[in-house]
């Protein structure tokens, strides 16, 4: 789950760490009183979207004039931005933050990730920080220095020292930055944090270390835990079909592809999904409907699948161990009997109950494409969307 830039300098702001004075604003009058309060001789306006790459898009705009900080605001609230990060369709921007302008000295960048071949949180920092950083980690990767945290020990003083001093900073500045990762670490530890990224995290003129920006996101399994973060959720950046599928206990993530797919279990809808691509196709959806899948469940999946645009074939792969096969074709039968389906279906089911699901299916008088093995079904999707006779 993400958060937007101004939710997650709240949370900088709640751990100690330094950050501008500015507050969020859904109409350019309520911009124009955000900064009136901040005080100050100018102002930056940011777009509150979900992606980055916002600076280059025009998303963030400064102003010397309170009447500038209002047209800013009338010009992006109620705007499409589109960045390297949305697509070609853009965010829908319905409100933005407000801060005081800064004098900025230098750049720097300061984030936390969860590191898979380690297995645990590392540190990043590089002197390079603020719009190009992705550029400068692919052109010059030894300007990114990381570090691994010992999750027994936590983030200690001599690592954020290295650190530091790898990115050219000496003396008190070592202090300062050394506070800000540490607070940064426990920010990341206690919220269930996937990722948090500083960038950048700027010095000003009178030598004073400001989250200039912030973005985090935050492990969706672990939000029982975590409901202060649960309510900062804004479903608007989300997918409405995403949305509508995790109501269902159903997990789903659109694609661009023409072969809807409907599957049991995350490894086996990745196999799915690359067996389409192998036989030349294309998965319009990632979707795993998990195991005791009943058959209002199914019929959910159907549905949801099909709004897809794109798709011009649904393919149900099921591998029944916690499922069973007769559950899985009841709903399959119930939601082509519910539903207006225009597009072929291909149904592969294998594992528990088999021969009862394909009782129902048979008897069902329903018209759909048999199949026996993965590699079978995904080859006869792809035919199927190719206009084939299969």
């Amino acid at each position: 789950m993400n958060i937007h830039e101004y939710q997650t300098k709240e949370l900088f702001r709640s751990y100690g760490m330094p950050v501008p004075e500015g507050r969020m604003a859904h109409s350019a009058n309520k911009a124009v009183s955000v900064a009136e309060q901040v005080g100050g001789d100018g102002w930056v306006v940011k777009a509150q979207i979900h992606a980055g790459g916002r600076g280059k898009a025009g998303g963030v705009q400064l102003a010397r004039s309170l009447d500038e900080v209002q047209q800013h605001a009338e010009n992006l609230i109620g705007s499409r931005l589109v960045t390297k990060q949305t697509g070609e369709m853009g965010r829908m921007v319905n409100r933005v933050l407000v801060e005081q302008m800064q004098q900025i000295d230098k750049e720097y960048y300061l984030g936390l990730v969860i590191d898979r071949a380690s297995q645990r949180i590392t540190l990043i920092a590089s002197a390079s920080g603020g719009m190009d950083i992705e550029e400068v980690a692919a052109a010059t990767p030894e300007q990114v220095i990381n570090e691994v945290v010992d999750p027994a020990v936590g983030l200690q003083d001599f690592q954020c020292r290295k650190v530091a001093a790898a990115i050219g900073l000496s003396g008190k500045q070592i202090i300062k930055v050394g506070r800000v990762m540490k607070q940064l670490y426990r920010c990341f530890r206690d919220k269930d944090a996937l990722m948090v990224e500083i960038n950048p995290l700027v010095t000003t003129q009178d030598g004073q270390f400001l989250a200039l920006d912030g973005k985090m996101s935050f492990d969706g399994n672990a939000l029982f835990r975590q409901p202060e973060i649960a309510d900062l959720r804004d479903f608007d950046e989300e997918d409405p079909k995403e949305v509508e599928a995790s109501g269902h206990d159903l997990n789903y993530i659109a694609l661009d592809g023409g072969v809807g797919c409907i599957v049991n279990g995350a490894g086996l809808a990745m196999a799915t999904m690359d067996a389409i691509s192998l036989y030349g196709g294309r998965p319009a959806n990632f979707l795993d409907v998990g195991g005791g899948a009943s058959p209002e469940k199914i019929a959910n999946a159907f549905r949801i699948v099909l709004e897809g645009p794109n798709v011009k074939v649904l393919l149900l792969n099921i591998y029944a161990g916690i499922n069973r096969c007769d559950w899985i074709a009841e709903g399959t039968v119930k939601a082509m009997a519910d539903q207006a389906i225009e597009v072929p279906i291909v149904v592969r089911l294998a594992g528990t109950n088999l021969e009862a699901g394909r009782k129902i299916l048979s008897e069902s008088g329903l018209d759909y494409i048999h199949a026996d093995r993965l590699s079978d079904a995904a080859e006869k999707a792809v035919r199927a969307v190719n206009g084939e006779v299969v």
